[in-house]
């Protein structure tokens, strides 16, 4: 069996290679080994399976072994936790079953769970059903309408003015593939233009942000905010005076880092941690996921107003500040809080 011809051997033996010359000058870990079988794509390998992390995780007992997709996964192991981030049916349906069979090991994440952020109108909906009003802050989503596959793109701009969404919009692909393209956005200044894009889309209002953007990286428990630089405020004036789609890249990723730039405290400052827990443990239930990141704006003027705009499984945690660390906790709490619930059961 072959997935999307993201894994073949050479690459697993390159791995090991790699993984061999990062144990140079480490002290042999002897306590009890944790082993974390993976399987992710060429690229999700090579940003988050760095020397350093690989390093740090031999030397605390975390031994990272390559899934082998075109053998049985049973036959494979055995592992205590199974990391995982692949597309397609076929996948889904192996990994959900041995999840189902082997209650024993740990799947990062439940399939079905991830697949729920793979459109970007189901992603959405738990934030739309939160009541954070009690943590220092309102968080919701922008505005948004759905245009579904079957919609001719010339009723697009009909569409709009029915659902009373205002201008500019923000389209986005309505499902999230995991190729660069399904994170591509482009910004509508004009209705009519809109009917040049192609359904299916999600279309959301603009929201002005002081042009920051907060990625937050949750990863069981723990919780670590990044500043990124977003599209800018737009003003009546420009919006009068510019017409027709613009497409960017995948701005929160594309953007450089706006960790230490010198900027407007009012629009720099973190959103406020109580709001930051509570989002993260309401949505961590709702979603049953532990690995994800949550892209917030805070709407330009206010304080205490954020808008969730975007969900990621598995996002680009290499770029997360201590990542290593935070990281190999997790994966070591996991394994402790599952030795402790089989004492207690």
């Amino acid at each position: 069996m072959r997935l999307n011809g993201e894994i073949s051997s050479g690459e697993e033996e390159e791995e090991e290679v790699i993984m061999e010359k990062s144990e140079v000058g480490t002290t042999p870990f002897l306590g009890q080994k944790l082993v974390v079988g993976y399987a992710l794509t060429v690229k999700k390998k090579k940003s988050f399976l760095q020397p350093n992390f690989i390093a740090l995780s031999r030397s605390k007992g975390i031994y990272f072994v390559a899934i082998d997709v075109n053998k049985p996964l049973a036959e494979q192991g055995p592992f205590d936790i199974v990391l995982h981030k692949l597309l397609g049916e076929e996948w889904r349906d192996i990994i959900e079953d041995f999840r189902q069979k082997h209650p024993e090991v740990i799947v990062l994440d439940p399939p079905d769970a991830i697949q729920h952020l793979h459109n970007r109108q189901s992603m959405l909906q738990d934030v739309v059903d939160l009541n954070l009003s009690d943590c220092n802050g309102k968080v919701g989503i922008p505005r948004q309408l759905v245009i579904t596959k079957d919609k001719n793109p010339s009723t697009i701009p009909y569409e709009v003015n029915k659902a009373g969404l205002k201008l500019p919009l923000v389209a986005k692909p309505l499902v999230v593939d995991g190729s660069a393209k399904s994170h591509e956005l482009f910004l509508a200044y004009d209705e009519f233009s809109l009917s040049e894009l192609e359904p299916p889309l999600v279309l959301q209002e603009f929201v002005n942000h002081g042009g920051l953007l907060f990625k937050i990286y949750i990863v069981g428990d723990s919780i670590k905010v990044v500043r990124r630089f977003s599209l800018p405020n737009i003003s009546k004036r420009e919006l009068s005076k510019v017409s027709g789609v613009y497409r960017f890249p995948r701005v929160s990723c594309a953007a450089a880092s706006a960790d230490d730039a010198d900027l407007d405290p009012s629009i720099a400052e973190h959103p406020p941690r109580p709001l930051l827990e509570r989002l993260a443990k309401e949505l961590r239930h709702r979603l049953g996921l532990r690995l994800f990141n949550v892209d917030m704006i805070r709407e330009y003027g206010t304080k205490d107003v954020f808008y969730v705009i975007d969900i990621n499984y598995f996002p680009g945690f290499g770029k997360m500040p201590d990542y290593e660390h935070v990281f190999t906790d997790f994966l070591l709490n996991l394994k402790q809080n599952k030795c402790k619930k089989k004492l207690t059961a």
